[in-house]
């Protein structure tokens, strides 16, 4: 069954770790009549973490897509990861979305990563919601709760769902928008029933800051509210739905989903008063590679993005698709913009957790799967016919990397197509072969990340895989000018080779990398050979003087020359330039430099001390910090090759709770003896690839 746009809601669930995510997602689908039992992770049977490493460790590590229909709208459920190891999937289910539902624990309450999620959820303006989960446990308080959120985020959520009871205490919950009150039923599905009066009096007032809520949504309803004093149900839903939409309120709920209790009030609030797709836009690229916003329209031709790409062991490749504007349906032909080729669609789906259900259609502001494409890849454009690509993911760079090779030689090849399957599954997953280094190195958000790919090709693949620590690739350059003259000659019978060159070298401003100037005069070296030099130049600064490493920002200038009308020819000038280039590095005042990072660390304000002290023992500058709501960030550069096992010290010193981006710098230079370890180290590479 395909759903019109205004009948359709996205919702992203999601929050810090061990919040109760995958168990909201589960009894909502209970509550919704699509699956007859809600299971407990610890039966590794629940309907989003369905994969063996899922199953195996408890924990959600790919995002899940579950719906259910309520007064006629289908939402689209996101279950995604707690864990930073797996933000790709995190994005992708914002993007997919048109608002996310935070999960806060009653008792822990906000959490580090509840607080990244809320920066990147403001920072796109994303619509978004609290549910605070657990409310039947010792010491969870739902209005201390509601304190910590106004405390650590600035805004004063609106309550929508009021708890009855607390701890043991725990009754069930109140709808303050439909003025119900919802009582829990052992394991069956919560039962609604009347108010008690004990609590008619903070319906009351929890209602009234609704009203004022969804009067602020539009002018007109604003002026009936200070006319009246109040609003009409139907004017509330009108005001509610435009508020959150335009990012004006927090709806807050209440709930204990494990025991079935607040499942009600959540999906009649989100069928009423969520945004539907007609509210959000996506974004395109111009002709420049800016991002344009694109209105989400079922009245213009199809177009979508493909937001994930999985392979199923069943079903194959499968693509998941955002549908942007029109609609698609299933034996249909469109074209893959970015790659400019035709995609014959077959069948399309929905799903359930991992179980398919085929559709016919797919209408503009949806989410399905398109199985076994030819062409797909992640962040594609899908479309009916050649249009502007839309913007890609959003993704983090990648702060941890390992070097991996296979223990068996004939293992290379298999390894290396699984890595390259891996990154198309997983965009915050990167693999690529170090020239520099002769090092395969996979990177990605997490030491967990990288052993769950790596546990994956050992049980799959039945290959034994080596991991060690990646060398870092260094560079080399100049401090002072110099010159240096060399002259090729060479003669073995017939036409000789013969070509000389006189450079000049100086060091230019870091990040400039290399400049050649042409500074010949009077025909010293033909014009036809100055190309020859420049390879020369070239080649002579992909291996310094110092330790091989590449050189970098250098200016060369070619000064003079001399040829010979038979002997000389390109190679002879290009040699010349290679040794000249080199002698002149050497008298230059070489030094080397190392890759520098910008660190940014989020931690709780009670390890800001150790992790500021741990900075400065890597050599780290301070730049800033912010604190927040006891978060505190601290923004740094570092040395690359002190954050080769950050990922590792980080969780050591905060017992797991902080986490860190980082992006390269700049290049720094470094002497002494941290030089002279890396030179060192670089003549035993060189010694192991003369044996290889």
């Amino acid at each position: 069954m395909s759903y019109l746009t205004d009948k359709i809601r996205n919702i992203a669930i999601a929050g810090h770790g061990q919040t109760g995510k995958t168990t909201l997602f589960e009894h909502l689908l209970f509550a919704g009549g699509v699956i007859p039992k809600a299971e407990t992770l610890e039966s590794g049977k629940t309907t989003s973490d369905s994969t063996p490493e899922e199953i195996e460790r408890k924990i959600s590590i790919y995002a899940a897509m579950g719906h259910v229909e309520r007064s006629g709208t289908k939402i689209n459920f996101f279950d995604t990861p707690g864990s930073v190891d797996f933000n790709g999937s995190i994005i992708l289910s914002f993007r997919a979305s048109e608002m996310a539902l935070l999960m806060i624990d009653g008792k822990s309450g906000v959490q580090i990563e509840t607080v990244k999620l809320w920066k990147n959820l403001g920072a796109n303006g994303k619509p978004k919601g609290v549910f605070i989960t657990k409310l039947d446990n010792d010491q969870a308080d739902f209005n201390k709760t509601l304190a910590d959120i106004k405390e650590k985020f600035k805004v004063e959520p609106v309550t929508i769902s009021l708890p009855m009871g607390s701890g043991g205490g725990f009754k069930g919950v109140i709808d303050v928008l439909h003025e119900k009150a919802y009582i829990m039923e052992g394991d069956a599905l919560e039962k609604e029933t009347a108010v008690p009066d004990e609590f008619k009096s903070a319906v009351s007032a929890a209602r009234e800051k609704l009203i004022e809520a969804a009067a602020e949504g539009d002018d007109s309803l604003m002026e009936q509210y200070i006319e009246k004093g109040s609003l009409s149900p139907d004017e509330m839903k009108k005001g509610l739905v435009e508020a959150l939409a335009k990012n004006m309120y927090v709806p807050a709920f209440a709930g204990a989903p494990l025991k079935n209790s607040g499942l009600y009030p959540l999906l009649d609030f989100i069928a009423d008063a969520a945004p539907n797709p007609r509210t959000a836009k996506d974004a395109a690229l111009d002709a420049e590679g800016k991002e344009v916003p694109v209105p989400v329209d079922p009245d213009k031709p199809f177009s979508a993005l493909v937001i994930r790409t999985n392979y199923d062991q069943f079903s194959g490749k499968l693509s998941w698709i955002k549908v942007i504007t029109g609609k698609l349906a299933a034996d249909t032909e469109a074209l893959n913009v970015s790659e400019n080729k035709k995609e014959r669609i077959g069948k399309i789906y929905t799903c359930q957790g991992k179980k398919l259900e085929e559709i016919r259609e797919l209408n503009a502001g949806d989410v399905g799967i398109i199985a076994k494409s030819a062409t797909l890849r992640t962040n594609d454009t899908l479309a009916a016919a050649d249009t502007a690509l839309f913007a890609p993911l959003r993704l983090p760079e990648p702060v941890y990397s390992v070097a991996v090779s296979a223990n068996a030689k004939k293992d290379e090849d298999k390894l290396g197509e699984f890595l390259v399957r891996a990154a198309e599954e997983d965009k915050t997953f990167r693999y690529h072969y170090n020239t520099e280094t002769r090092e395969t190195v996979i990177s990605g958000m997490g030491e967990l990340q990288i052993n769950i790919i790596l546990d994956k090709i050992k049980a799959n693949q039945k290959i034994e895989v080596e991991t060690r620590v990646p060398k870092v690739a260094y560079r080399e350059t100049i401090t002072k000018k110099a010159s240096a003259e060399y002259t090729h000659k060479k003669q073995s019978g017939g036409h000789g080779q013969y070509g000389k060159v006189l450079l000049e070298i100086a060091p230019l401003p870091r990040g400039e990398k290399y400049q050649f100037i042409n500074a010949i005069f009077g025909g010293a070296i033909p014009k036809n050979y100055i190309p020859g030099v420049e390879k020369g130049v070239i080649e002579g600064m992909a291996h310094g003087t110092m330790a091989s490493y590449p050189v970098v920002d250098v200016e060369v200038k070619v000064v003079d020359g001399k040829y010979h009308p038979v002997d000389s020819n390109e190679l002879s000038f290009k040699l010349a330039a290679r040794n000249a280039f080199r002698e002149a590095m050497k008298q230059a005042n070489p030094t080397l430099l190392e890759p520098v990072m910008n660190l940014t660390v989020f931690v709780e304000e009670k390890y800001l001390g150790d992790v500021m002290s741990d900075l400065s023992s890597k050599r780290g500058k301070i730049l800033g910090q912010d604190s927040a709501g006891g978060i505190a960030e601290i923004r740094a550069e570092v040395p690359q090759m002190e954050l080769l096992r950050y990922s590792i010290d980080l969780r050591s010193i905060t017992s797991g709770t902080g986490s860190f981006n980082v992006a390269f710098s700049h290049y720094s230079p470094i002497s002494g003896r941290i030089a002279d370890d890396v030179i060192k180290a670089r003549e035993s590479f060189k010694i192991q690839e003369a044996d290889e």
